[in-house]
């Protein structure tokens, strides 16, 4: 995601946003195509980033397997012909993450087991639902209407740098352009059929989505690598390209489910 200044590399827009359309069309047919299909795209996503975090982290190859095979474990309960996703799969979650932590003494990985399952389970959660398409498309759309947005509105109107000691190419005219252009998507969708509780949640959404591309940011600058990966030509890794989503999924997913968990708790 990016809210950037004008840039010179410019020869990267056309592969980027080539590989970008590409992407959209792979989660929008998965989508389409049903539960099964969308739980191996969120599952081949949440291993590949958790792969990227290793290297991130500096775990070697074989601890950062490790950690990629307790993810699975809640990744395979979260199949629509297991358990699903649900509370079960949360507490594996959190168990995959206690067991990495324990083996190999190694916390930040064992957060990244939680940072990259949390938003999978929140993905299928949304799609699990009778309007699951609609949701799962508003949460993912929103993450992009925000990085469409804060990209040209930063290299339009530049200005003061958002967070220059972590990510020098974000703008505060980014951050605006990019929550301005999410608000408008919110507003749309509620005509669509999206509850105006979640179009009004979309703007701060958006503000987390720039939050998670700046945490990211960090943590590259940490690493000392300009890219969590190499995967996605003119985008770096898949983690570089739903740094956005990883926070937001899971906030989505409780702005959905909270009113009906009140309601439970109050009949």
């Amino acid at each position: 995601m990016t809210s950037q200044a004008p840039s010179p590399r410019r020869s990267d827009l056309p592969v980027r946003a080539l590989v970008g359309m590409l992407l959209i069309a792979a989660a929008g047919a998965a989508l389409l195509l049903g539960t099964w299909a969308f739980w191996l795209l969120v599952v081949i996503a949440s291993l590949l980033m958790l792969a990227e975090w290793g290297g991130l982290t500096g775990a070697s190859a074989t601890t950062t397997r490790l950690a990629q095979f307790a993810l699975s474990v809640p990744l395979a309960i979260m199949c629509p012909w297991a358990a699903g996703p649900g509370f079960f799969a949360l507490g594996l979650i959190a168990g995959a993450a206690f067991f990495v932590v324990i083996v190999t003494r190694r916390a930040r990985l064992a957060f990244g087991v939680a940072y990259t399952g949390l938003p999978a389970l929140a993905l299928l959660m949304l799609r699990d639902r009778i309007d699951g398409v609609l949701l799962v498309f508003w949460a993912l759309a929103l993450v992009w209407a925000c990085d469409i947005g804060a990209y040209f509105a930063g290299r339009a109107i530049g200005g003061p740098r958002l967070a220059p000691a972590i990510s020098p190419n974000k703008t505060w005219a980014g951050l605006g352009g990019g929550v301005i252009a999410a608000g408008a998507f919110g507003a749309v969708m509620h005509g669509f059929g999206l509850p105006v509780r979640l179009a009004a949640a979309t703007p701060l959404l958006a503000v987390v989505a720039q939050a998670g591309d700046l945490y990211e940011s960090a943590l590259k600058r940490r690493a000392g690598v300009k890219d969590s990966g190499t995967l996605l030509p003119g985008h770096g890794g898949v983690l570089d390209r739903l740094d956005g989503l990883v926070p937001v999924a899971p906030l989505a997913a409780l702005f959905v489910v909270t009113p009906e968990l009140i309601s439970g708790l109050l009949s």
